[in-house]
């Protein structure tokens, strides 16, 4: 199947190049040409581990290209892809400016019937405005159909080719028929493609990512409370988690969410029932939580040293999560912010984001090539990420390192029995 995408960020990247693996013949469409350059040379933009391998094997394979020339591929294609960025916009809601400038463009170039797909994360109704904007453009017969991505940063290869599930909104059977054709090769395990209309395919993953950040949100709340009562958060989550209704995903507390998905699309699904008549309160609370649990290590650390000025402290982790190099929205910038409006110095490390880490610090924070030259004459460490290479660390070597042996787990990966007898003050979230 000739398939066009349109926008090679992060999800028009991994889309393509996963469609190309399967045997399609994809085009990326970009309107950045040195980006385009660079992906012809394959080179990315982000990291996401396997992807760069996958990219340079499909294009050498002829099943994947780049171009800046949309009508070219849109015409060719049998399917095109919206993958453009949606913003936030200064009320919370999706910016819907890039979505539509493509469809309109689409419009243009299209040659015969073609299935137009949202690929972007959009509010309910985007797939009416973009069959609007389609039409004004062109007598050619098309769809449009709604088909939101879940991938979860850092293992978006695995959730393309291996999904939960597909959940696609069509209003024809065309259209269904083609979309179910495409997917088939990622569902031979039996995962569900799960056809609905597209309002309710639209709505669908704004719930999905509330859900899982309410679930966050709820254990940092449950960390502060055992704080507050001298309660274990670790064994409260094992308690939960292992009734069958609760299970254990997403019940980990932390210093809170963060990245492209979570808090946009909260505020999005906010903004979505308020221009509804509907005041989300449960959703409002998820977001004062998560503003609040961002501060929290930065509060233990005033609680323990009174004054920050002057003193040293390594930060461990940069990216919001693990196996990428995000950090829009990451609990780190808002920490280190933190520790330098108060005066400290700052040494950080992180395995792949240094370099994203530079545009929001420039020189104001030394960047060190391992953890271990992070904590070299630190008054303490904070551990922001949780990288598998902070897990264990060599503790004797570590406190030789310090200059005061002090720990803020904001993940909770270490154990503090450990770590205190090799002579740090442990300090995590929600226990002792």
């Amino acid at each position: 199947m000739r398939i066009a995408i349109i926008g090679t960020g992060y999800v028009g990247l991994v889309a393509g190049t996963c469609f190309a693996e399967s045997g399609h013949d994809v085009t990326c469409v970009d309107l950045d040409a040195r980006k385009v350059e660079a992906l012809r040379r394959g080179e990315l933009p982000l990291y996401e581990p396997g992807l760069e391998e996958l990219v340079r094997r499909n294009v050498a394979a002829r099943r994947l290209r780049f171009t800046g020339h949309l009508p070219e591929a849109v015409s060719a294609a049998q399917v095109v892809f919206i993958a453009v960025g949606t913003p936030q916009s200064e009320r919370g809601s999706a910016d819907l400016q890039y979505v539509l400038a493509a469809a309109e463009q689409i419009g243009r170039a299209l040659r015969h019937y073609t299935v137009i797909v949202n690929k972007s994360t959009v509010p309910v109704g985007t797939s009416d405005q973009v069959r609007a904007v389609v039409a004004r453009s062109t007598d050619v017969v098309f769809d449009v159909v709604s088909n939101p991505e879940f991938l979860k940063e850092g293992a978006a290869l695995d959730d393309f080719l291996k999904p939960d599930r597909v959940v696609i909104g069509a209003t024809s059977e065309r259209a269904r028929r083609l979309m179910a054709d495409l997917y088939a090769p990622f569902v031979r395990t039996e995962n569900p493609i799960l056809f609905m209309d597209p309002h309710s395919a639209e709505l669908t993953k704004y719930a999905a990512n509330a859900m899982l950040a309410t679930r966050i949100s709820f254990m940092n709340d449950m960390a502060l409370l055992c704080e507050r009562v001298g309660a274990n958060v670790d064994l409260v989550r094992k308690g939960m988690g292992a009734d069958r209704r609760i299970g254990y995903a997403f019940l980990y507390p932390g210093i809170g969410y963060g990245g492209s998905c979570f808090p946009k699309d909260v505020r999005a699904l906010m903004s979505t029932a308020r221009d509804a008549g509907l005041e989300l309160d449960l959703l409002r609370a998820v977001e004062s939580t998560n503003t609040r649990q961002k501060r929290c290590l930065l509060g233990k650390a005033l609680k323990h040293y009174g004054s920050l000025a002057d003193h040293t402290f390594a930060v461990w982790g940069l990216a919001f999560k693990p196996k990428t190099d995000d950090m829009r929205e990451a609990p780190s910038v808002e920490l280190i912010e933190g520790l330098l409006g108060k005066g400290a110095r700052v040494q950080c490390h992180d395995p792949v984001a240094g370099a994203v880490a530079r545009q929001y610090f420039g020189d104001r924070v030394a960047y060190a090539p391992t953890c271990y030259e992070a904590a070299e004459g630190a008054d303490g460490i904070f551990l922001v990420t949780e990288w598998n290479e902070f897990r264990r660390p060599d503790l004797k070597r570590l406190r030789a390192l310090m200059r005061r042996p002090i720990i803020f787990d904001g993940r909770n990966v270490l154990d503090p029995r450990l770590a205190r007898s090799e002579g740090f003050t442990y300090i995590g979230v929600g226990r002792d």
